[in-house]
């Protein structure tokens, strides 16, 4: 008899298989179904169903009921018209009605049998009792009344009734216990199991084990909740195709991890048994992964299969940000479900349904704000976890879209579950897709699980979603904002509950958005390939001059080590280039597009950018050292052109007598020219002060800091009860160059414009007060270049009272007199000077005596010898140098000529000073190169560079101010001072006249 009712369940069962079940399993057969298909399907929720559909809550779709049917008050399967009886019920659609005699109009309350009633009928067809009494239909024997009384329940075969929990009313005995046993008891051989009674002889899965794997502790606990429901899930499922049951046994299943293995019988082993053996059911809405009655929980595990899930098929939908029809939210819906695989409702991701830590509803609905990179990060108590999810909600997640006819759909969103296990494996933590196995369901706590021995006890171990990620990837070249489907990857922790009051998890939330970045670094190295190797030839050209300059014609030590000075600086600007164009490209192209077409890189592909950003940054500060050693180890020599004016009577001391003697020179002159020359080292063409701090007003007052955050506004100004997204790198980066740029060249810009037109020009003041003192600048930045000023008066002299001054400058401006240019009749003061190597040997041996002691006569302690020599070497100096300036050496001559275009824009000279020294025409005062003033490119680069390196590491743009204003004042403090002491050191200017 029992074999006999089993079969007659299992036929029942396939009698209510649609005809397509068959086409649809020949097709997966023949391979015509295609794995890569779009995984969507148009959106129904069960309120949107019609008068005579019920919601499928597996396919979760509307469906037909069947004849004299209509839906139940929850909507999710049918029950028979008034006046209608149910011949049988499997659930769903799979009812049988009958029409009740004209003499038993009323339905009992169980709708199996027709009743008369001793008075009205309710709308549902059910006799109604007046208030007070209590309706009974059936004798205590369980036989039918014609008319209701209250009796006791039959539990015969005839009935097949029992008390209900109340005891107020007579109820069916449950269909396993009538199917197996003929009863309402389950009798031997058969067992009881999770309220329901199988029969030993069927299929009944009886080496269904209830361990839960808690992977990360490392331990093993029979869970209550499975041996209470497991195999009961699994029996319903299996031979009555019960759908809450199968709906419960793919809960248990995910409670598990969704892990699999061949070898352990447990819920997601049996899960797949299941589906393995009714591949002749339909599938649901043409995905083979969906088989009819049982929820969706995997995506397959042929390998290779995820990419094919994730990134080939785009979602049909556009995302825009700044067009009218702006489309900028991800409207995530869910399918919720109970631990009993009772369908919930559906409802949005809106409002932190996936987020448990808490905050604002406004911040909340960020993460769905499309191109708004999200990041929420909490620690809750376990008192908090344990009060707020006694129970596990399960969700299937799907992405809401109107398709191009108006029509809603939803798109399944995959999930990557990072504890799932398949033989013992965690493939999904493999770094290569192909070796990932996609699910569909997830939960965020499961504090029942734990529970062994007794459900009302406290949990042993509590699994929560400690960290879910969601991933939205772009079609690559996309122009309209196509995405490929979202990814949920979630990873769970297993917390041994000890002491929940004492114990906190920390959690996190976070959306991304991913674009492929193989085209972006594709041009990025051709452009560093082809800027580097124009660095490479311009480093060769700067040494080929170098190499000139110096007098040397062989190639050593010096001249590699000189080659890679010039190549670190050259390779400096190529980095700062790329990461200037880079940056600027993401921060115009990002915030500024409609149609989305480019995303930002993420935080790990930021690490090549940054690594860029480090380079610029030490090959800058590299060479910003070299100019500054180069700039502080110079040969200077101030040549005072002025005469003594006559002779006067000097007592000799020792001889009792006088004698006349020439008037001394005052050298007062070449003390205020050094002091002025070494007062315009550190002169720059912009103010670092205000620099630093008109930046970090712009940053940090006005806004400009938020164009950094990563979402589509480009709003400067943000209200605080707004979520912040996270700040990119790669903006923060473009938007300080792009502020300290554009400040920078302003003040450049007005610097030259207007300040040095119309109210300071310390370079050309220089120039001129050389003139009007009498004084000539001689400098050597190499063995045989430098760079002259001439500042011989056309006055005669220039140690001259106050009246005598004031007329020399009246004749001048009205032309009375010589022009002040080295070449008679013309006003070129400052030149080039490539020196020959026999003039260069004359300098170097006064020179050497000049500075033999490495300092001024008075901070030496030697001689008085000593002092006179140096004393005699300076005038030795000043003399040779004025008679080569007036071409006295024959031998050592030079001539003067302007400088080639090509010549020019190279920076080097081809021409060689052999036999002739040559002065070039200089009108762009190009000795400032001596002085911060002519290198203020580089000055600016380094400055941003520093500031920008800061920031990147500390993420502040106040410290990153501060301390760049720090640094500019340290390296000015020892520009001076090492300078002031060359200076002093090569001219015998003493050293405490310079300030």
């Amino acid at each position: 008899m029992e074999t006999r009712a089993g079969a007659g369940v299992a036929m029942a069962v396939w009698s209510v298989l649609s005809t397509r079940a068959v086409t649809a399993f020949l097709l997966m057969v023949l391979g015509r179904v295609s794995l890569t298909q779009a995984f969507s399907f148009p959106f129904r929720k069960p309120e949107s169903c019609g008068h005579d559909q019920y919601f499928d809550i597996s396919a979760l779709s509307c469906v037909p009921c069947g004849a004299h049917q209509r839906p139940d008050a929850r909507g999710t399967s049918c029950v028979c018209l008034p006046g209608f009886q149910m011949i049988s019920n499997l659930g769903g659609s799979a009812i049988t009605c009958k029409k009740c005699p004209e003499n038993m109009k009323g339905v009992t309350e169980d709708g199996w049998n027709c009743i008369s009633c001793p008075s009205d009928l309710t709308a549902e067809g059910k006799c109604q009792c007046p208030p007070g009494q209590i309706l009974v239909e059936r004798n205590v024997n369980g036989t039918l009344l014609s008319q209701a009384t209250c009796e006791l329940c039959d539990k015969s075969e005839n009935s097949f009734t029992e008390a209900n929990s109340l005891g107020n009313r007579c109820v069916r005995c449950g269909p396993t216990f009538i199917n197996t046993s003929k009863s309402c008891a389950c009798l031997g051989p058969n067992i009881l199991t999770g309220g329901l009674c199988f029969s030993t002889a069927g299929n009944f899965h009886q080496r269904i084990i209830s361990t839960v794997r808690q992977g990360k502790l490392g331990i093993s606990l029979n869970s209550e909740w499975f041996a209470k429901y497991l195999q009961s899930t699994a029996s319903a499922c299996s031979m009555y195709a019960n759908l809450t049951s199968c709906q419960a046994l793919g809960n248990i299943c995910v409670m598990n991890m969704n892990s699999y293995d061949a070898t352990t019988f447990d819920a997601c082993r049996v899960f797949q048994y299941i589906f393995e053996n009714t591949a002749g059911l339909s599938t649901v809405h043409s995905i083979p992964f969906w088989r009819q009655n049982l929820p969706w929980l995997f995506y397959g595990d042929k390998l290779g299969l995820a990419p094919q899930v994730l990134s080939t098929t785009p979602l049909p939908r556009n995302f825009s940000f700044k067009e009218q029809n702006q489309n900028t939210k991800l409207k995530f819906v869910a399918a919720s479900y109970d631990i009993r695989g009772n369908f919930l409702k559906w409802q949005s991701l809106e409002g932190g349904i996936l987020q448990l830590c808490p905050d604002t509803e406004t911040r909340l609905n960020a993460a769905y704000s499309f191109g708004t990179t999200y990041q929420q990060n909490c620690e809750i108590p376990m008192s908090k976890i344990l009060n707020d999810f006694p129970t596990p909600i399960f969700y299937d997640i799907y992405l809401e879209y109107t398709d191009e006819n108006q029509q809603q759909n939803i798109w399944a969103v995959p999930v990557l579950n990072l504890n799932l296990k398949y033989n013992s494996m965690f493939v999904n933590q493999d770094s290569s897709p192909n070796k990932w196995l996609l699910t569909r369901r997830i939960f965020l706590v499961d504090a029942v699980s734990g529970r062994e021995n007794d459900l009302g006890n406290q949990p042993k171990v509590v699994r929560i979603a400690t960290q879910i990620s969601l991933s939205i990837y772009l079609v690559p070249n996309t122009k309209n904002g196509n995405i490929y489907p979202p990814l949920i990857t979630i990873a769970y922790s297993d917390i041994d509950i000890r002491d929940p009051n004492s114990q906190s998890v920390k959690l996190s939330f976070s959306v991304k958005y991913e674009m492929n970045q193989g085209e972006a670094y594709v041009q990025t190295d051709i452009a560093l390939g082809v800027l580097g190797g124009l660095a490479v030839l311009s480093s060769l050209l700067k040494t080929a001059g170098w190499k000139r300059r110096i007098g040397s014609p062989i190639i050593d030590l010096q001249a590699v080590m000189k080659f890679l000075m010039y190549y670190a600086g050259d390779l400096a600007n190529v980095f700062f280039i790329i990461t200037v164009g880079t940056g600027l490209y993401w921060l115009i192209f990002f915030k500024a597009q409609k149609s989305v077409s480019v995303l930002l890189p993420m935080s790990i592909q930021e690490e090549r950018f940054v690594t860029y950003v480090g380079c610029a940054f030490a090959l800058k500060a590299l060479q910003f050292l070299h100019k500054l050693i180069s700039q502080i180890t110079i040969d200077i020599f101030f040549i005072d052109w002025e005469r003594p004016k006559g002779k006067v009577l000097k007592a000799v001391e020792g001889e009792g007598g006088v004698r006349s003697a020439t008037v001394p020179v005052s050298i007062w002159r070449t003390y205020f020219v050094a002091n002025e020359w070494n007062e315009i080292q550190t002169v720059r063409k912009i103010n670092p002060l205000f620099q630093v701090l008109t930046v970090l007003f712009f940053l940090e007052v006005v806004g400009f800091k938020n164009l950094a955050l990563m979402d589509s506004s480009s709003s400067l100004s943000r209200n605080s009860s707004d979520y912040l997204a996270p700040y990119s790198r790669i903006l923060r980066y473009a938007v300080s160059i792009a502020l300290w740029l554009v400040i920078g060249i302003i003040q450049i810009v007005y610097f030259a414009a207007f300040y040095e037109r119309f109210i300071e020009d310390k370079i050309r003041q220089f120039v001129d007060l050389c003139s009007m003192s009498n004084i000539s600048v001689f400098l050597l930045s190499h063995r045989c270049f430098g760079y002259y000023i001439h500042g011989r008066s056309v006055h005669g002299h220039a140690d001259t009272n106050m009246e005598e001054m004031n007329v020399n400058l009246k004749r001048e401006a009205e032309n009375l007199c010589s022009q002040r240019g080295l070449v008679p009749n013309t006003d070129g003061q400052t030149f080039q000077i490539a020196v020959s190597s026999q003039m260069r040997q004359h300098y170097d041996r006064i020179h050497e005596i000049l500075t033999r002691k490495n300092g001024p006569a008075r901070l030496l302690s030697s001689s008085a010898n000593t002092f006179e020599q140096s004393i005699k070497a300076y005038h030795m100096m000043n003399k040779f140098l004025g008679s080569f300036i007036d071409h006295v050496h024959k031998e050592m001559d030079y001539f003067i000529k302007d400088k080639l275009l090509l010549e020019r824009i190279l920076g080097m000279e081809f021409m060689e000073p052999m036999e002739k020294s040559i002065f070039y025409n200089d009108e762009s005062y190009s000795f400032s190169s001596m002085l911060y003033y002519g290198n203020e490119a580089t000055l600016l680069t380094f400055d941003l560079l520093f500031f920008c390196v800061v920031d990147l590491a500390c993420q502040n743009f106040i410290l990153a101010a501060f301390l760049t204003y720090l640094q500019q004042e340290v390296f000015r403090f020892i520009r001076n001072t090492v300078g002031q002491k060359n200076l002093a050191t090569k001219t015998l200017v003493d050293q405490r006249f310079l300030i």
